[in-house]
C-alpha cells in the first residue's frame, strides 16, 4: 500500500477491552487511485452480476437447460453474485469516502459470508466434475443416474459444509482480543488480516486454517482429479474426433475454472503464517473473491454450444417483441 501514513489511523486501545469496530485500510490513500479502482471494481462486479444473474434466468427461462449441469451452473452463479456482493459495495464505498470503518459484527459477518461462500463453492465444483463424471462415462444412464435424490443433497451438503466451516472459523477468531490496534491492512475482513492484528496468541487459529482449510483442499481436489481421470478413460474410448472434441469444450472450461480458483485459495490459506505479507496477499485474496466470480460466466458460457443457443434466442425474442411493439 503506498502514500499510507498508519499512525493516522491506529487506535491506541491499551485500556479498552472490547474493541468495537475495524478501520480497512485498502490499497492506498492516494485519490486518482482509488478513483481508478473504485471504477474498475464497479465494471468488474456490474459484469459479474449481470453475468451470473443473467445466467440463473437464462437456465431457468429455457427448457433444454433444464438438466442437473446446469442447475449446478446457476447455483454456482447464483454463489458467484452473492460471494462478489459480500465484499465489493464495502471495498468501492470505501474508496470514495475517508471513513473506512467496520463494525465488530459486520467484520464477523462479513468474515463468516466470505467464507461460508467459498468453500461451498470448493464443494459445488467438486459435485460438478462427479456430474461431468456420470455424463460422460455413460451417458445413455445420466438421467437415471443424476435424478433429484442425488444432485439436491449435493448442492445442500455443499452449503451446509460452507456454514459448518464458516462457523468454526468465525468463532475462533472473534474469540481472539484485538487490543493494540483496530486497523485491518486489506479491503475486507479476511483470516489471515485479522489474525496478523490480533494481541492473543493465534497459533490455534492458524492451526486450523491450516488443517481445515488444507482438509477441503485434498478432499475436494481429489474428487475432480478422479472424476477427470474416469471421464480421461472415457474420451479416449470415443471413436469420432468430434464427439472428442465436444467432451473436451465442455470439461475444459470447468476444469479451468476449478485450477484457478484452487490455486489461489491453496496460495493464500494453506501455508506458514510468518509468510504472511499484507500487500501481496491483499491482491490475491481481491483476485479470487472479485475477479474469478466475474471470469466463471466468460468460462462457462463462452465454450458452451447450449448455453450460447439458448441467448441466441433470449435475444431474438427480445428483438421480436420489442419490433412488435414498435410497430
Amino acid at each position: 500500500a503506498t502514500g499510507h501514513n498508519p499512525d493516522l489511523y491506529t487506535v491506541k486501545l491499551e485500556n479498552v477491552t472490547e474493541v468495537t469496530m475495524f478501520v480497512l485500510m485498502g490499497f492506498t490513500d492516494d485519490f486518482e487511485v482509488q478513483i481508478f479502482l473504485f471504477l474498475l471494481f464497479l465494471a468488474i462486479y456490474l459484469f459479474t452480476l449481470v453475468g451470473n444473474l443473467g445466467l440463473v434466468i437464462l437456465v431457468i427461462g429455457d427448457a433444454r437447460l433444464h438438466n442437473p449441469m446446469y442447475y449446478f451452473l446457476s447455483v454456482l452463479s447464483f454463489l458467484d453474485a452473492c460471494y462478489s456482493s459480500v465484499v465489493t459495495p464495502k471495498m468501492l464505498v470505501n474508496f470514495l469516502t475517508e471513513n473506512k470503518a467496520i463494525s465488530y459484527v459486520g467484520c464477523a459477518a462479513q468474515m463468516f459470508l466470505f467464507v461460508t461462500f467459498g468453500t461451498t463453492e470448493c464443494f459445488l465444483l467438486a459435485a460438478m466434475a462427479y456430474d461431468r463424471y456420470v455424463a460422460i462415462y455413460n451417458p445413455l444412464l445420466y438421467s437415471v443416474s443424476m435424478t433429484p435424490r442425488i444432485y439436491v443433497p449435493l448442492i445442500i451438503g455443499s452449503y451446509v459444509s460452507g456454514i459448518l466451516h464458516a462457523s468454526v472459523h468465525t468463532v475462533a477468531t472473534f474469540s481472539l482480543s484485538f487490543c493494540a490496534s483496530n486497523v485491518i491492512r486489506h479491503v475486507f475482513c479476511d483470516m489471515p488480516a485479522l489474525l496478523a492484528i490480533s494481541c492473543s496468541d493465534t497459533h490455534t487459529n492458524q492451526l486450523l486454517l491450516f488443517y481445515f482449510v488444507g482438509s477441503i483442499e485434498i478432499i475436494t481436489i481429489l474428487v475432480v482429479l478422479i472424476s477427470y481421470g474416469f471421464i480421461l478413460l472415457a474420451i479416449l474410448k470415443i471413436r469420432s474426433a468430434e464427439g472428442r472434441r465436444k467432451v473436451f469444450s465442455t470439461c475444459g472450461s470447468h476444469l479451468s475454472g476449478v485450477s484457478i480458483y484452487h490455486g489461489t485459495i491453496l496460495f493464500m490459506y494453506v501455508r506458514p503464517s510468518s509468510n504472511y505479507a499484507p500487500d501481496h496477499d491483499m491482491i490475491v485474496s481481491t483476485f479470487y473473491t472479485i475477479v474469478i466470480p466475474m471470469l466463471n460466466p466468460i468460462i462457462y458460457s463462452l465454450r458452451n454450444k447450449d448455453v450460447k443457443e439458448a441467448m441466441k434466442k433470449l435475444f431474438s425474442k427480445n428483438w421480436y417483441i420489442n419490433k412488435v411493439f414498435s410497430h
